[in-house]
């Protein structure tokens, strides 16, 4: 498994930040995909005593529905030409009559891992792409390929994690045959294992997956892995030994240019603290992220000569150059093993399956820095990294990230209506914390033209036709601290003469209700599914024409408890009424359970219907 830095370190959304990340609500069923069932599949390693091994697998995937012919007809295969080849041993499309129609070796077509195109030193995996030919409903897909790995990403050592796609699966096997001398440690959940088998000289180790109904995957759940199938299998004793293993290949030598690099940066600095983020800053402005990994690259950081000269590297790169900074500062660090994504819970036993991202601890300062994440200021860690266990390399220890991070959004908004019902509006948005650097960096990402239309979208969210005008702020600004503003017009604001509602709108994007509506896009959870802790406050004021009337307006409203603070006041005057809130959601965890859900929904809906309400007014 290679490190790498997945898309959400730099997917930025929406103008405002959401303190809590909910996706889409879906219909509550059965994850399975049918159109696909998985008759066969056996995967059997032999694995030699430096490591290396041969993996032989054999598949059969029988196709039960036309929309499953794109996406299987054609089987990519990834190996790492330096380290592996790979053969394919037989493949083949089995009509319903039994006539087979053979792959022929003009339809096996080899290509650089797509990935890799901006990548300049990713060069070493490789894809062969299997086209099946003749591909029909009722047909079954054949396939037996061999891969063999000569040298092994950890010398003397083998680690393996496996989980069941959502297809229906009559057999899924997998085989592990070692020397009698390596003993396979093994965490498994949903596969069955046989007793284990004496060879000459061998142990062979065996486990079938048990079919079991799965439930569809709902949405801002944790991993699969955290609650679903996997069997993990590992050589390793324990995380302790696994992390000793990778520190002795992540050796880093402190160069004189390195020593001097980090004096420039910190010569004005009186603190550890501050120069330890000094440095991660300079590290996260000038190496740019770009996955390197030639080789044994994959576990094995370049040397910092090398990063410094290119400029660029992965997260092992990042946190080699870091820490070699942080000890020509006279700060010691570690290497810090994790999982990016929405993984939150280790195997019992060590795999790179989960721990597939490196960044940086400070012991002496109890301080993470994760300098590949472009938008995410020092201090400050993404959102897919809080809360998650670590394996800290030169310790052996387990850490844990920390739950939350201080952040505070502020927004202000200001309509004038027209006696038409149109409105012009402006918007402040203050965002204070971790997010500010992450706004800075998304506004930065994009165009000038692009933020403007940005605005004519989110209007067009809540039916609005309008346009308007952006203003970044200080884009080539620092610290946590960040300011944008936008104005415009909406044309159909209020559907004069009325009596009408107006929509209580104390954001526009990315606010408050956009993060309570966001809690209950699930009607029932089952699944674990994060839960960012933050603070938001919102205030809107509604200027109305002399020829409109206010009829009514909202009642004050405040709830509290143990994990929410809510409350939203309408206060008129003159012609005009006011719409403060604040939202504070608290959680000790990124994560909340199921139970968590039931707990807080009443409060959720309560607080929605004080969202969804509305200003009466009237032309008179």
């Amino acid at each position: 498994m290679q490190f790498s830095v997945s898309p959400p370190a730099r997917l930025l959304g929406a103008f405002v930040l959401m303190v809590m990340t909910f996706g889409t609500a879906q219909a509550k069923d059965d994850g399975t995909d049918l159109s696909v069932t998985i008759e066969k599949e056996i995967q059997a390693n032999v694995i030699n005593a430096d490591g290396s091994f041969v993996v032989t697998s054999d598949t059969v995937y029988l196709i039960n529905e036309e929309r499953a012919i794109k996406d299987h007809a054609q089987r990519s295969l990834n190996y790492n030409r330096t380290l592996e080849t790979l053969d394919v041993v037989e493949a083949y499309t089995q009509k319903p009559d039994g006539r087979k129609v053979v792959v022929k070796p003009e339809q096996i077509k080899e290509q650089q891992e797509q990935a890799s195109t901006q990548a300049p030193m990713f060069q070493d995996t490789r894809v062969k792409m299997v086209i099946f030919p003749e591909v029909a409903v009722g047909d079954r897909l054949v396939l037996q390929y061999k891969k063999n790995r000569v040298t092994a990403l950890f010398p003397n050592q083998f680690e393996d994690l496996t989980a069941p796609m959502f297809y229906p699966t009559r057999q899924l096997t997998l085989i592990y045959d070692l020397p009698e001398n390596m003993h396979l440690n093994a965490d498994a959940k949903g596969f069955s294992a046989s007793t284990e088998i004496a060879a000459p000289g061998r142990r062979i180790y065996r486990w079938d997956y048990v079919p079991a109904d799965k439930a569809r995957i709902e949405q801002g759940a944790v991993s699969y892995l955290d609650y679903g199938q996997y069997l993990a299998v590992s050589t390793f004793t324990d995380f302790a030994e696994f992390a000793k293993a990778y520190d002795s290949r992540a050796h880093v030598n402190v160069t004189p240019q390195v020593r001097e690099l980090a004096k420039t940066i910190t010569s004005k600095l009186d603190n550890s603290r501050a120069k330890a983020i000094a440095l991660n800053e300079w590290v996260r402005r000038n190496i740019r992220y770009v996955a390197v990994y030639v080789g044994a690259g994959g576990v094995v950081p370049h040397s910092v000569e090398t990063i410094l000269a290119n400029r660029y590297g992965d997260c092992k790169d990042h946190v080699a150059l870091l820490e070699a900074l942080l000890i020509a500062a006279g700060i010691e660090s570690t290497p810090a093993l994790v999982s990016l994504g929405n993984a939150y819970e280790l195997p019992k036993v060590p795999t790179l399956g989960v721990l597939n991202h490196a960044i940086t601890y400070v012991p002496s300062l109890n301080l993470y820095l994760d300098s590949t994440a472009e938008g995410v200021a020092g201090g400050y860690l993404p959102v897919l990294v809080l809360d998650k266990p670590v394996v800290l390399a030169k310790s052996g220890e387990l850490g844990r990230t920390p739950a939350a991070q201080d952040g505070l959004v502020k927004n202000d908004t200001l309509y004038k209506v027209s006696k038409t019902g149109a409105a012009d509006f402006t918007h402040t948005s203050r965002v204070v914390g971790w997010a500010a650097e992450m706004n800075r960096y998304g506004m930065k990402s994009m165009t000038p033209t692009n933020r403007d239309q940005m605005i004519q979208q989110v209007l067009a969210s809540y039916g609005l036709n309008g346009t308007g005008k952006f203003d970044a702020g200080e884009l080539e600004g620092t610290g946590d601290d960040y300011e944008i503003k936008l104005a415009g017009r909406v044309d159909n604001l209020v559907n004069l003469p009325g009596p009408i509602g107006v929509l209580t709108m104390s954001s526009l994007s990315g606010g408050i209700a956009q993060n309570v509506f966001g809690f209950l896009m699930e009607q029932d959870r089952t699944q674990a599914f994060t839960c960012i802790s933050g603070v938001t406050e919102e205030q809107a004021r509604f200027e109305f024409p002399k020829d409109v009337s206010i009829l009514a307006a909202p009642k004050a409203i405040s709830l509290s408890g143990e994990r929410f603070d809510y409350s939203a006041t309408y206060t008129r005057e003159a012609n005009a009424v006011v719409v403060k809130r604040r939202f504070a959601f608290k959680h000790p965890s990124a994560v909340c359970t199921p139970e968590d859900f039931q707990a807080m929904r009443a409060t959720a809906e309560v607080m929605i219907n004080d969202l969804k309400s509305q200003i009466i007014v009237q032309a008179l």
